[in-house]
């Protein structure tokens, strides 16, 4: 196992474990994404399946928004629930404030959250 472990450090240059990332994490991902592409080409967006793809993602990340919030492991346990929600609520005000912007609420929210961890650590 180490003569593996080395010979990939070596043949890789030490990115063997990005080279991992990619083969067994984006790339089976990404086959789905653009089969799906060419699946649901000429469907209506109001498609009953359309709907059903729609309601399933967004309950898979309510899913994980609230293990974030409640459950937190790693160093977002380092800072305290009040600031958790906060970075919430700041992404949601975000959201609507830049006319329903993903990006400025994700931006936002994570700007509150980094502010809170490092106010926590010291």
């Amino acid at each position: 196992m180490t003569a593996t472990l080395a010979a990939l450090e070596h043949w890789s240059g030490g990115l063997w474990p990005y080279l991992v990332v990619i083969l067994f994490g984006f790339l089976p991902s990404e086959i789905w994404r653009w089969a799906s592409v060419f699946l649901v080409r000429g469907l209506s967006e109001d498609a009953e399946i359309l709907v059903w793809v729609r309601a399933v993602a967004t309950a898979l990340l309510a899913g994980v928004v609230a293990k974030l919030l409640l459950v937190p492991s790693g160093a977002l346990a380092v800072v305290p629930v009040f600031w958790r929600w906060g970075a919430l609520g700041a992404g949601i005000l975000a959201f609507f404030a830049f006319r329903k912007s993903m990006l400025a609420g994700v931006i936002i929210g994570e700007i509150v959250l980094v502010s809170a961890a490092l106010l926590a650590t010291g």
